[in-house]
């Protein structure tokens, strides 16, 4: 599994706090983490929460990620904002049990922390046990294992649905403010770890050439 870690600007400042315990977990179960940013607050590309969400979107549709890790200071934007886009299934994801629960129950591919809001002193560790429930079984096994089959039938369902009500990503791109859309994809590391990724189609070559 691929793992994309992406800040916005709000929590830039905790960008090196949040990759050390997510790598932490990540190695022990052999997944590789790509570092999209923000690293710092005061970086030249400012990515804001509604950014993330066309960031992620473009990772998890061209493969360039299995699994995004967001968030913003309540997790609340964020999350709003990734599951505006085709492709991504986010949830808000306060705590070990919120992590353990989304995955085994919506195996969903993307996560909005909040990480200001109700975090202070064992923050790295709270951190951690996130990410190791979030993996800690096979996704979409189900809980409690006796709603294992209506819970997967209605995950099934609910792809369908959404895929009815979505537009194709690039059209969504296209009708954006140009600028906020470039603006997500101006990161230091973007185009050097999205080329190195990305599966070859139309969505890579329209993003690609957004950075040229």
């Amino acid at each position: 599994m691929r793992i994309a870690l992406i800040n916005e600007n709000s929590q830039a400042a905790k960008n090196g706090l949040i990759y050390t315990a997510l790598k932490a977990v990540a190695d022990e179960k052999g997944f590789q983490v790509d570092n999209y940013g923000m690293y710092a607050a005061d970086d030249k590309a400012q990515l804001t929460y509604v950014q993330n969400g066309i960031l992620a979107a473009a990772l998890l549709n061209t493969g360039a990620a299995d699994f995004v890790v967001t968030g913003c200071g309540t997790g609340e934007g964020a999350m709003l904002a990734l599951n505006s886009f085709p492709g991504v299934i986010c949830g808000h994801v306060e705590d070990p049990l919120d992590a353990y629960t989304f995955a085994q129950i919506n195996d969903g591919n993307a996560m909005a922390v909040p990480f200001a809001l109700k975090n202070g002193w064992g923050q790295e560790l709270q951190l951690k046990y996130i990410f190791e429930q979030m993996w800690l079984e096979e996704p979409g096994s189900g809980y409690p294992k006796e709603r294992v089959v209506p819970e997967q039938r209605n995950k099934r369902i609910l792809d369908r649905v959404r895929e009815a009500a979505y537009r194709p990503l690039i059209d969504i791109y296209r009708d954006l403010d140009p600028e906020l859309v470039k603006g997500a994809f101006a990161g230091e590391h973007f185009r050097e770890l999205f080329e190195a990724h990305a599966q070859p189609g139309e969505i890579r070559d329209y993003v690609l050439s957004l950075t040229d």
